[in-house]
């Protein structure tokens, strides 16, 4: 292991390496009623009292449709060069198809122009997690017709903002959305089990390589990715079983939207149950539909995962060790394990895939419980958890391995979809009552990291 001297420099990343802070349209927006937005997924689940676990929602959020100036000011006095923002489909389409919402892109419009102006470089994400209901209603992911709605769309978005955004994201977190929301049902929309997640994983991972295409063809020298959520995986003990099942988990969780993009269809060999996507749902030529020369992948890390065997759970018979059954040292709000290495291990592992050009770092961050004392907010775990997370990406730099670029997550506190808004993830403190901003230790580290 090469070691590391125990301080570093925004320079020992070099002149090129990327900075920024990530957000997700419905966790900021708010205004969800405001300029002919239309419901998503998002706002039909919170507001579905039959999910009585749902006390927050998105309503509101940190009324970013109407601060963003003041926000983005914030974000450009701690030092940050690039910011990470999703569209909300709904608000540029309110039924998913057809009709425009003019309104809607005049918004995201300016949000990118006042980026440009502040010398804040805008990172597009097409889709973070909220899918226009009146789509849902149709069957959403599960309904094939969600390729000719998603091309619709992406054709929208990149005519609109192509000649000013170079850098884009297809998809966020594939797998968390199409798991939590089509599977496990903790998540808009809600649904579950094996035969709404497997159609789902399936139009979403050709809708990975048709977004790719319609960017490439709409925007001149457009940097084009995709982000995944990723976790290294370890068996809970060296018994073959969980040996097995960690290899399993690291298949469906790490492996199941990066290899088909690459060429290399679906894991089947280690998660057998995808062999149900090639006999139900794959019709020809989708493997190939599926592939796309991304310029770079982004990896989203915020914890490792221990696995044993389990029989008694259906499909994977596999169980999380949970980090208190572990007795680890150290735990976030989300109860998380602190994991520094984990991140660099992902970054080893996703650079050992050969047509994987370049990694970005797309979100990383934690929760802590952070609280407003005399104005200020003092988060010192926040802080000694960016130091350590980015000298394991630097460590990884230092090797040689293809990492450009680190977006924090998030900016500011939000909505934390199924947590509500009791986690608090941002570098700056919102206050929800009053909406007043206030920018906590941690980004003043990074203000001196990235300025000094």
């Amino acid at each position: 292991m090469q070691s590391l001297s125990s301080s570093f420099s925004r320079h020992d990343f070099g002149p090129d390496f990327v900075w920024g802070t990530a957000t997700a349209a419905y966790q900021v927006e708010g205004a969800h009623q405001t300029d002919g937005r239309g419901p998503s997924i998002w706002d039909t689940f919170t507001h579905d009292r039959r999910w009585g676990r749902f006390r927050d929602h998105g309503d509101v959020a940190c009324e970013f449709y109407h601060r963003y100036e003041s926000d983005l000011a914030l974000m450009k006095s701690m030092g940050f060069k690039a910011f990470r923002f999703s569209l909300s489909w709904s608000r540029i389409m309110p039924d998913g198809t057809g009709r425009v919402n003019e309104a809607g892109l005049a918004f995201y419009d300016r949000l990118i122009d006042t980026c440009l102006r502040l010398g804040i470089e805008p990172w597009v994400t097409l889709y973070h997690w909220d899918l226009p209901q009146a789509l849902e209603a149709k069957g959403g992911w599960t309904n094939r017709t969600v390729l000719r709605w998603f091309s619709e769309y992406v054709e929208c978005c990149t005519k609109a903002f192509g000649h000013k955004v170079k850098n884009w994201m297809v998809l966020n977190e594939p797998l968390v959305f199409t798991a939590a929301g089509y599977f496990a049902g903790i998540h808009a929309p809600g649904r579950r089990g094996l035969w709404n997640f497997l159609p789902a994983v399936h139009h979403v991972v050709i809708c990975q390589g048709e977004g790719g295409r319609i960017i490439r063809r709409n925007v001149p020298n457009a940097r084009i990715g995709t982000t995944l959520f990723c976790a290294p995986v370890e068996p809970y003990t060296p018994n073959i079983r969980d040996v097995r099942t960690a290899d399993r988990i690291n298949a469906l969780g790490n492996r199941l939207f990066i290899e088909p993009s690459l060429g290399l269809g679906y894991p089947v060999q280690d998660a057998p149950l995808l062999k149900q996507i090639l006999t139900k749902y794959a019709k020809l030529g989708d493997l190939q539909r599926a592939v796309f020369d991304f310029d770079f992948i982004g990896l989203q890390n915020y914890f490792r995962l221990v696995v044993r065997h389990d029989w008694f759970t259906p499909y994977v018979w596999a169980r999380e060790v949970k980090p208190r059954q572990r007795r680890v040292s150290e735990v976030t709000a989300m109860d998380w394990e602190v994991y520094p290495e984990g991140i660099y291990q992902i970054i080893r592992q996703f650079a050992q895939y050969e047509k994987v050009k370049e990694i970005i770092i797309t979100e990383n961050g934690a929760a802590f419980p952070d609280r407003l004392v005399n104005g200020q907010v003092d988060d010192p775990q926040r802080v000694t958890f960016y130091q350590n997370y980015l000298r394991q990406v630097l460590r990884a730099k230092q090797e040689g391995l293809k990492i450009g670029g680190y977006f924090a997550w998030s900016l500011m506190d939000n909505f934390e979809w199924a947590e509500g808004y009791r986690p608090r993830f941002g570098l700056i403190y919102v206050d929800y009552p009053t909406q007043q901003r206030i920018i906590k230790q941690s980004g003043h580290w990074f203000r001196q990291f990235l300025t000094s």
